[in-house]
């Protein structure tokens, strides 16, 4: 009688256990195969781009799919990749500078251009500096509200009739308070450089923690908490040394 009033149960706990796996199975061939697709296609979409770039600016006769059945990706970026380099040579030398420096000439005189060169031209310099510290030291800010942090990237301090507009002698600092998922919008703003407490935390990894929304916790993670109860206690003595 026990035996057969068993033998549902285990039936039943069998096709769970058996649904159990194959869902389990099938996340984690998920997590396997989402992020190399991803990557696969993103990668695919890149050398794409730069290849559809560069074609019209090449001879037919000297791109490889004309002489095969099929075609040959990455052709494009190798010669953007030789292109730049030669780019670079010619700038470093006096001949190259020169041509350079007629062409900004030319292009200074130009209204609307003017303008868009050049500040495409500090954004790319700012950027691909390798002297430069913009964007490569992050800091936590307290934002929106009391007790609560948030990261940024520490930018340039202001300059010109920016720097000479703020309240002395308090020294500002501006900062870049990215948005999740999308860290390419955000809010750029100054504020006193006391109010920043820079961490120990590549902007990668900054970057991967506000993309993820803190899914993806980098290994200073655990010490952000102890960081901004630090802050709190600094910011608290300044204001009230008694405390």
């Amino acid at each position: 009688m026990n035996d057969a009033i068993d033998t549902p149960t285990d039936a039943s706990s069998h096709k769970t256990s058996f649904g159990s796996r194959i869902r389990a199975w099938f996340l984690t061939g998920l997590v396997i195969a989402g992020p190399l697709a991803v990557t696969i296609w993103l990668v695919w979409w890149f050398v794409d781009t730069i290849d559809n770039w560069i074609k019209p600016l090449v001879p037919p006769t000297l791109w490889p799919d004309a002489y095969l059945p099929f075609h040959v990706p990455g052709f494009g970026v190798i010669i953007a990749f030789i292109g730049l380099t030669l780019l670079g040579f010619l700038a470093a030398n006096l001949a190259g500078r020169t041509l350079i420096a007629l062409g900004e000439t030319i292009l200074d005189r130009m209204p609307v251009v003017r303008g868009l060169y050049k500040s495409t031209k500090q954004i790319f310099e700012t950027i691909f500096s390798q002297s430069g510290t913009s964007f490569r030291r992050v800091g936590l800010v307290e934002f929106p509200g009391k007790g609560m942090w948030t990261i940024v990237f520490i930018s340039a301090p202001p300059q010109g009739s920016v720097a000479t507009a703020l309240p002395s002698p308090a020294e500002h600092i501006s900062v870049f308070l990215p948005c999740t998922p999308n860290p390419t919008t955000g809010f750029y703003f100054f504020l006193p450089a006391s109010e920043v407490i820079e961490i120990p935390m590549s902007p990668d990894d900054a970057a991967k923690l506000i993309m993820s929304a803190g899914l993806i916790q980098p290994e200073t993670q655990s010490a952000l908490g102890q960081l901004a109860e630090a802050a709190r206690r600094q910011k608290a003595l300044t204001v009230d040394p008694a405390a």
